[in-house]
């Protein structure tokens, strides 16, 4: 694969005729280069020949749009010189020098630094030239992360040729960059929005997961699920796969790539009845894909100049991803009501039906996000009885089945044959009413018995269903264990593939605990604090460019305000904003005052997270006791005396979970101090915030030896 447009020798390239130049980027360029693109390539080409002339007898490599695959992103000019990387991002014409701009130049540097192998070692300057700006940086500095990646400078293009022979002044007698660099491996891990991005533009993932890296098993995962869709297709089975996977390990990723690359199969086109959809319950995570995807479909048919509206963009991208109960609520619409003798069937007056496909819907193959958080049959039961939410407004009493089995049933009308597969994250039910995996086993050991099973053998461990699973499937002769439906390394923060398991020892008091903190805390900073402004402080030095940070609570976090934080308003449109809107937008998570639940963080990410931790979830007595506030004076705690207190027990412990692993690279753990304060009369000025309801949190993590600023 060609990982750049153009790139020579520097003495080579200044004796090249302009134009040819120009030719080949033209022709290695993917698509037709618009006008303005072909005219800023020349304005560069003109200002490199006459910069590098006072470099000609050194020994340098340009290099001009160099690819950055997996992140879909393109460096204008890159310098090889004396051991040094040099990333230029060009601005012709511009006069003015703007943040955003810098910030883009600064997240290449960033991105070489690390996802890039030949890189890690080398010192590497951002330059951001706009060519009539008329001043330039006075001072070279190192940023103060110790990754050799020098602060931005900035430039016009009359004082580029200065700028670069200060900066080769102030870093001699470094060793040359590797000769292969063009062709260097690469170790990325994109945020899921950018790994979406880069699925809907390329329809492959071939460029996004961490192929050098020997553990990383999205791909081994991803061509299991696809030869299981094709031993369906030929053999007409239905069939059903299960996905393990620790927290962060790309599962939604696996789910994305199934269905987009069995929908295009490689072409440019969705392949007439071959379809796939993803699906997902999260509605945060469904609405901020679809309108990243949206956004940059719509931006590069403009730059096309094909007109199309963003609606058009938006409909285009929800074939692929879609909400699970608009999915389910459609089959509804298909069956005979009233329910009669507790079975489902097909009411013929309703739905039409087509030759292969029966009455089922027009995919073939069904991914299921998070289908741990499929529904109990009371949930969905209570739920219709009332004619729903999500604007539905079809009343169905009694009925008879959980969500698990409803999908199922709803593939199973398909008389051809078909793929379910179930993304399934271990102890990670965070809502009531969430059946967990036995339901998803019980279903097609009871009603599904002709369809194969595909499974983890890690969904026999206690956070599945229990450790139930064996048992559940014993006498199910249509069972097939493999290894490769389990992602075992998380690829959510590059620096600490540990921290998952570091996260689960410490919810659980495990002894490693300490020790595998001390394990990645180098590379991944885990601190604690009990200053929500410190933690804030932390938080802007850490990140640079456009890195995202944000503040994260449970849902049944209560006492917040005192602090200066507030709760992300539900809906789908505010999760959309906190996490695509930039650093300018009070909106962003950037701003550190609204803070987000589990609820819309699942299965998305932040670079750097503060976790303010309440007294919702308290450590007393060597254990975890967990409480809830009443809305008004007090916290009310919950004991195991029933069923669904036990229930909301583990949901508390979960949703800490998802807070906990949600960050890329790094995280500050604030557990407030609370108020000791008496009035005149000796009572506490607030007694919902009493110091022992955070003290002991704060002493077991401690404890563990994390980092307290």
């Amino acid at each position: 694969m060609n990982r750049c447009l153009y790139n020579n020798s520097f003495d080579n390239f200044i004796k090249t005729n302009s134009d040819l130049i120009l030719g080949e980027l033209c022709k290695n360029y993917h698509g037709d280069a618009l006008t303005t693109t072909r005219d800023a390539w020349l304005s560069e080409i003109f200002i490199m020949k006459d910069v590098l002339s006072s470099f000609s007898d050194r020994n340098g490599k340009i290099i001009f749009e160099y690819d950055i695959p997996r992140l879909g992103k393109r460096i204008d000019v890159v310098l090889l010189l004396e051991g040094i990387i040099f990333c230029l991002e060009f601005k012709v014409g511009e006069a003015k020098i703007l943040e955003c701009d810098i910030d883009q130049v600064l997240d290449y540097a960033l991105d070489l630094k690390n996802f890039h192998k030949f890189s890690h070692s080398k010192i590497i300057v951002p330059i951001l030239i706009a060519t009539k700006y008329n001043s330039s940086s006075t001072q070279i500095k190192l940023s103060v992360y110790d990754d050799r990646v020098v602060n931005p400078l900035i430039c016009g293009e009359n004082s580029l040729v200065d700028l670069l022979i200060k900066v080769l002044n102030r870093f001699p007698n470094e060793s040359p960059v590797d000769p292969n660099w063009i062709i260097s491996p690469y170790a990325p891990t994109p945020t899921i929005i950018e790994a979406a991005r880069s699925l809907y533009e390329n329809h492959t993932v071939e460029n996004i997961t961490r192929h050098e890296a020997d553990k990383v098993s999205t791909d081994r995962t991803i061509e299991y699920i696809l030869d299981v869709i094709q031993k369906s297709k030929i053999n007409h089975k239905k069939s059903i796969c299960f996905v393990t996977g620790v927290p962060g390990a790309g599962k939604t990723l696996v789910g994305l790539d199934v269905a987009i690359r069995q929908t295009y199969q490689g072409k440019d086109e969705p392949v007439e009845n071959e379809g796939a959809v993803y699906l997902s319950g999260n509605g945060p995570l469904v609405a901020v894909l679809t309108e990243a995807l949206s956004k940059d479909n719509y931006k590069k048919c403009q730059s096309k100049g094909e007109k199309k509206k963003l609606s058009d963009s938006r409909r285009e991208v929800a074939k692929s991803i879609q909400m699970i109960h608009r999915y389910r609520d459609n089959m509804l619409a298909k069956i005979k009501n009233p329910v009669e003798n507790g079975i489902l069937e097909i009411d013929p007056q309703k739905a039409i039906k087509v030759e292969k496909a029966g009455f089922g819907e027009v995919e073939h193959v069904a991914i299921f996000d998070e289908a741990q958080r499929s529904w109990t049959h009371k949930r969905l039961t209570d739920y219709l009885k009332r004619g729903g939410t999500y604007g539905n407004k079809l009343k169905v009493h009694n009925f008879p089945v959980s969500e698990a089995a409803f999908l199922i049933w709803s593939l199973d009308q398909r008389e051809d044959w078909a793929t379910i597969v179930c993304l399934v994250g271990g102890g990670q039910e965070i809502n009531t009413g969430e059946a967990g995996i036995a339901e998803w086993i019980k279903a097609l050991n009871e009603k599904f018995m002709s369809w194969d099973i595909y499974i983890s053998p890690k969904l026999i461990e206690t956070e599945y269903a229990e450790g139930k699973v064996n048992e559940l499937l014993k006498n199910n002769p249509n069972v097939t264990y493999s290894e490769s439906l389990h992602l075992n390394v998380s690829i959510r923060s590059y620096r600490a593939e540990k921290l998952s398991a570091f996260v689960h020892a410490m919810l659980s008091f495990n002894k490693e605990a300490s020790s595998l903190y001390n394990q990645i805390k180098d590379k991944y900073p885990i601190v604690l604090t009990r200053d929500m402004a410190k933690a804030k402080a932390w938080l802007h030095q850490k990140v640079r460019g456009t890195e995202r940070t944000g503040v994260l609570i449970t849902k049944e976090s209560a006492r917040f305000k005192p602090l200066a934080i507030h709760l992300l308003p539900p809906g789908d449109e505010n999760a959309v904003h906190w996490f695509l809107e930039d650093k300018t937008d009070v909106r962003s998570s950037n701003y550190l005052e609204d803070a987000a639940t589990e609820i819309q963080v699942q299965g998305l990410e932040l670079d750097y997270v503060c976790v303010l931790w309440d007294a919702d979830m308290r450590y007393e007595n060597g254990e975890w006791h967990f409480y809830r506030f009443n809305g008004q004076t007090k916290w009310v705690e919950q004991t195991a005396t029933t069923e669904s207190k036990q229930e909301l027990m583990k949901y508390m412990l979960n949703a800490y979970r998802v807070l906990l692993t949600r960050a890329r690279v790094g995280m500050v753990i604030c557990v407030p101090k609370g108020n000791a304060n008496k009035t005149a009369s000796g009572f506490y000025e607030d007694s919902t915030r009493l110091p022992e309801y955070y003290d002991g949190t704060y002493q077991y993590l401690k404890s563990l030896g994390i980092k307290e600023i």
